[in-house]
């Protein structure tokens, strides 16, 4: 046991080995409990970067980490080290971690962390787009419908923004991104960062859409889509308005959300679609 009880969450390789920090290696063979993601990238990774993991291996994962979260806790409060690692990148960001990092803050002990690579900001520096002010959105919803709703909500945007998106919905994905902020918005896709097969694709959304639509994306894989230009929108009639209004109604948005969206995507006040919306 350390006698010093803490939680270390440890920034991993997103693939690349050579990436790990020496301050990872340490904690790795320090801690007195790692709880891993995935238990035979943890064994890879070890055998990797030589280094014997001499303490407790617990797996933890979305599936498990409700349950076993409260025992983690305890192993903090009694002293042990308890390092926090996932399959690559930052815990919490899109993975594991948010749970166990609130349960011990919660519980007053420290946490700490060996900050490593991140998918998003790897991404990020390589995709040619202004970075000075993003947004990270993590996964879009997986239904189709659920999808357009939440990128409607982010059209009008001026924040570079990030997504991860599973390689068999990516293609479904940028097509309506392009629908949605238009075919022209420059954009990129960042695959298999740092490990050998890695690509980086500097297009518009419409030739992204049409480039994965055509081929066979494969991988982890980030994108990387320029804001919308703070540039005033010259405002639709109110015909079209309406009829924008009632094409989000038609496709099982409220009318109250669709009223929101619809004053969002053209800069306009909500009121000031909703009067163009209730006038006969």
């Amino acid at each position: 046991m350390s006698g010093n009880g803490r939680l270390v969450v440890l920034g991993a390789p997103l693939g690349n080995p050579a990436d790990a920090s020496t301050r990872l290696r340490e904690m790795l063979g320090a801690a007195d409990v790692v709880a891993a993601e995935d238990t035979r990238r943890l064994a890879r990774l070890a055998r990797d970067l030589d280094v014997t993991i001499k303490g407790r291996i617990i797996s933890y994962f979305e599936g498990n980490e409700e349950r076993r979260t409260p025992a983690l806790v305890e192993a903090v409060l009694a002293g042990e080290l308890v390092a926090l690692v996932t399959d690559g990148g930052m815990p919490s960001v899109s993975d594991p971690g948010y749970r166990l990092v609130r349960a011990v803050v919660d519980a007053g002990a420290p946490v700490t962390a060996a900050p490593g690579p991140s998918a998003v900001t790897t991404a990020l520096a390589l995709s040619g787009l202004p970075v000075d002010r993003f947004c990270f959105e993590g996964f879009l919803p997986r239904t189709g419908g659920a999808r357009r709703t939440r990128l409607r909500a982010l059209a009008a945007e001026e924040r570079t923004l990030v997504f991860f998106e599973a390689p068999h919905r990516v293609a479904g994905t940028l097509t309506d991104l392009a629908d949605t902020f238009g075919a022209d918005r420059p954009a990129a896709v960042c695959r298999e960062l740092t490990k050998t097969y890695e690509e980086v694709l500097r297009r518009t959304l419409g030739e992204l859409a049409t480039w994965a639509t055509e081929g066979d994306p494969r991988g982890e894989i980030t994108l990387v889509v320029s804001g919308a230009s703070a540039t005033p929108a010259i405002r639709p009639s109110d015909a079209d308005l309406r009829a924008a209004v009632a094409d989000r109604e038609a496709a099982g948005v409220s009318r109250r959300d669709a009223i929101t969206e619809v004053a969002t995507g053209y800069g306009l006040r909500r009121r000031e679609v909703y009067a163009v919306v209730h006038t006969v």
